[in-house]
């Protein structure tokens, strides 16, 4: 199949696990890496087209077993994080889709949370998001209507980013209709999927964040 010129996976330095779900999802994609999200660039079988950051967390022989892929180096004081610089080159070079590839869990929080802030902001703006671990996904829920293809009595939660009016979850065991979600509420955390769901909101920010290979909700 062609490669898709306008899907872009960023590899970040989170953890990721080769699944069959993130298969599916990058495939025929483009790639950038930054900085010591390279290191999934062998496990994925792939070699990205560009590769950003100040290069602090890339030991010397992952440079070495990549040497001809471009190098886009920028300074450790920088007022932006390498895959905020990353997913801006993807957008330049034409990217619609985004899938950020090793954006959740890992030694860094902060990156987590801010991959998370960043992907909700997009979605505002237009652009398909999904976060991923390869074990755990997550979609930005922004006003409008979304899907999410999850295995039947797979563990799903919808933590909100401000106040939520009209949040409707279909084809789950605990749905809603038309909800209202104050701002730091834990109504939607731990729900289960009975197959592809449906969300739809009228205002508001909130992720989706689902284990679709846990099913303990079975």
């Amino acid at each position: 199949m062609p490669m898709s010129q306008s899907t872009f996976t960023i590899l970040l330095g989170g953890e990721l696990s080769l699944t069959e779900r993130l298969r599916d999802a990058i495939e025929d994609s483009r790639f950038i890496a930054a900085d010591g999200g390279m290191r999934h660039a062998a496990a994925l079988g792939i070699t990205p087209e560009l590769w950003v950051g100040d290069f602090d967390s890339t030991p010397d022989d992952l440079a070495d077993a990549f040497p001809d892929v471009p190098k886009q180096p920028y300074p450790a004081a920088k007022a932006a994080t390498d895959g905020e610089i990353a997913v801006a080159e993807a957008i330049a070079r034409g990217a619609r889709r985004l899938i950020l590839a090793g954006a959740l869990g890992g030694e860094r929080s902060d990156h987590a949370l801010q991959h998370l802030l960043s992907a909700v902001s997009l979605a505002e703006e237009g652009f398909d998001v999904l976060l991923t671990s390869g074990k755990e996904e997550a979609v930005p829920l922004v006003a409008g209507t979304i899907e999410l293809d999850l295995p039947k009595g797979s563990l799903f939660s919808v933590p909100g980013f401000s106040e939520l009016r009209g949040l409707t979850i279909e084809n789950a065991r605990y749905p809603l209709a038309d909800f209202h979600l104050p701002f730091g509420s834990s109504r939607t955390i731990s729900n289960v999927a009975e197959g592809k769901i449906r969300f739809s909101l009228r205002s508001g920010r909130a992720i989706v964040l689902a284990r679709p290979y846990d099913l303990s909700g079975v």
